[in-house]
């Protein structure tokens, strides 16, 4: 993978879940997110929860900052033995030992240079007389449904008994009720396709330090970082398709790339008494996309398109084939 300069681009990424709520809003009773409204619908994905996957994923793979030691995470819960949660200048101070840069002058460059969500996502780091905000040349918007979803409000109970309970000569516990577990609710949502739009900047990308091999891994991120998500309550997440969109000139944008593409069925079968449960059951149409990406042709220097084998697809996007 090469380490020099990036083109600007857009990034489509389209990604279902099953059996669960992959982003909770604390403000609905961690009830899925809502920002069209109950009449409307769909339901969304902030980008925080997407970048979460992707720090995470990095993370995973790069334990110790991959080949140069550029691929640490900044942004991470990290624990000293003492299980004491570092804070922001301590974990960049054990950052840049473990990359070999605590000794350079220049902390900021330092930081950039060792922590790949740094010069991806952007930093604001906020330490008395080291304070630096750099924006990130990546940017994704919220991620829709492209349907209406209803999630259904489910309870169970847990046996593992809540306190410790002695139990009596006649086989009782001494209270009532201590033996018998807690009962859980939850929201789950049987199923439903989100897409996400991001952008990526060449010039914040030079600002930053941010290469074309951060470029391959954030588009792997994406698609392994989705697959890799554990977490209880989020569901079982399936990436399906990941469009990355390179232009000639730094300046030139089509937008809103995820406008070009409908799911089958319609609306209809989704707000009915039975919608679709699985991935089987649709189509991801991508007519209109193509034929936007065609009309533009002149402008773009590189289409790239990796697809889930078990996506059906109506329509045909002109791109280099990608391997999963």
């Amino acid at each position: 993978m090469s380490t020099g300069s990036i083109h600007s681009g857009e990034i489509l990424f389209v990604k279902c879940v099953k059996d669960g709520i992959p982003n909770r809003d604390p403000l609905r009773d961690s009830d899925a997110r809502r920002i069209f409204g109950e009449e409307d619908g769909r339901i969304s994905l902030s980008d925080v929860s997407i970048k979460r996957d992707v720090r995470d994923y990095v993370l995973a793979r790069y334990p110790e900052g991959g080949e140069g030691r550029s691929m640490f995470v900044f942004c991470r819960e990290e624990r000293t033995g003492e299980n004491t949660l570092l804070g922001r200048d301590r974990l960049a101070s054990t950052i840049l030992q473990r990359a070999g840069r605590n000794e350079e002058e220049d902390m900021q460059g330092a930081l950039l240079s060792s922590a790949f969500d740094m010069r991806v996502f952007g930093a604001v780091f906020s330490v008395k007389g080291k304070s630096f905000h750099k924006v990130g040349p990546v940017q994704f918007g919220w991620a829709h449904s492209l349907h209406p979803a209803e999630t259904k409000y489910v309870q169970g109970t847990v046996v593992m008994p809540s306190k410790d309970t002695p139990i009596t000569e006649a086989g009782d516990d001494e209270k009532s009720g201590k033996t018998q577990g807690t009962i859980w609710t939850s929201y789950i949502l049987p199923f439903a396709v989100f897409a996400m739009p991001g952008v990526i900047n060449s010039h914040i990308a030079a600002d930053t330090g941010m290469t074309q091999t951060d470029v391959d891994v954030l588009l792997e991120g994406l698609w392994k970082g989705t697959i890799n998500r554990q977490a209880r309550g989020r569901g079982i997440q399936q990436p399906l398709l990941l469009l990355h969109v390179e232009y000639k000139n730094p300046f030139d944008r089509i937008g809103f790339l995820e406008e070009g593409i409908r799911i089958e069925p319609d609306r209809d079968s989704w707000t009915g008494g039975k919608p679709p449960t699985s991935l089987e059951e649709i189509k991801v149409n991508v007519e209109k996309l193509s034929q936007t990406l065609t009309e533009n042709r002149d402008k773009i220097e590189r289409i790239r398109l990796w697809r889930h084998s078990g996506l059906q697809v109506a329509g045909e996007i002109s791109a280099q084939s990608m391997p999963l």
